[in-house]
């Protein structure tokens, strides 16, 4: 019973930091803790599959995980990745009918996942308005951010877009170490040529010409941005 309360209480604690819960007050927090399924998946499983049906939203507790589809050639496609803290699958609340999942979500680092069934969820948000408000900001943020990128992909030459790329990265996923800025994100340069609609070769390509810059160097599939404030200049001029 002791171990039930602790683990009660922890997950208690991270919905309380999470963007749309964090303004619940504590008796909100606990009627969703009692209905959260915690969930455990290693590195390249899969929690949902694009077209399954839809049941619920997701929390990341801890890994990451990215989203992505399939084009008719069968090559995936990276849509966005997750943190700690993040929301996926959203698009299924107040929708109703046989709707299934957008994007495949799939684990590129272990860890644990919340779930929370449409019913529950959608309960709690007609229950509580500011959740409501909390959850439809989150999700405009959501598209903003996706429609820049689209915006990005279709407008911008490969470079540049690979620049902004690296700098959302580097803002949500990266670690500054002495200036040097580590992301933090297992990418092949095949995934991250995915992220901004473009060729592996292309990309290849302007990481070649970052690192005769000093700008960056690749281990172990790991980018890391070897001069935070040079690259923030180059990248502010290069927007100019």
């Amino acid at each position: 019973m002791e171990n039930q309360s602790m683990e009660v209480s922890a997950i208690h604690e991270f919905l309380s930091k999470v963007e749309v819960f964090k303004d619940l007050p504590p008796q909100s927090l606990q009627i969703i803790d009692k209905r959260i399924k915690k969930m455990s998946f290693n590195k390249g499983d899969k929690i949902i599959s694009e077209y399954e049906r839809a049941r619920g939203v997701f929390f990341v507790h801890s890994g990451m995980v990215k989203l992505t589809k399939q084009n008719e050639q069968g090559n995936e496609l990276i849509v966005c990745m997750k943190k700690k803290g993040d929301i996926f699958a959203e698009a299924c609340l107040f929708n109703y009918g046989d709707l299934t999942y957008p994007a495949t979500g799939t684990m590129i680092k272990p860890g644990e996942i919340y779930f929370l069934s449409t019913e529950d969820f959608e309960q709690e948000l007609l229950l509580n308005p500011e959740l409501a408000v909390q959850m439809i900001r989150y999700m405009g943020e959501t598209l903003r951010d996706l429609t820049s990128i689209m915006r990005d992909i279709a407008l911008l030459d490969v470079y540049t877009k690979t620049m902004k790329m690296l700098e959302r990265l580097a803002e949500k996923f990266g670690a500054n170490r002495c200036n040097r800025m580590y992301i933090e994100l297992p990418l092949t340069i095949q995934e991250f040529s995915t992220l901004i609609g473009t060729s592996r070769e292309s990309v290849s390509r302007v990481f070649s010409k970052l690192r005769k810059e000093g700008l960056i160097d690749i281990k172990q599939k790991h980018i890391i941005i070897t001069d935070w404030c040079k690259f923030c200049a180059v990248y502010n001029n290069k927007l100019m």
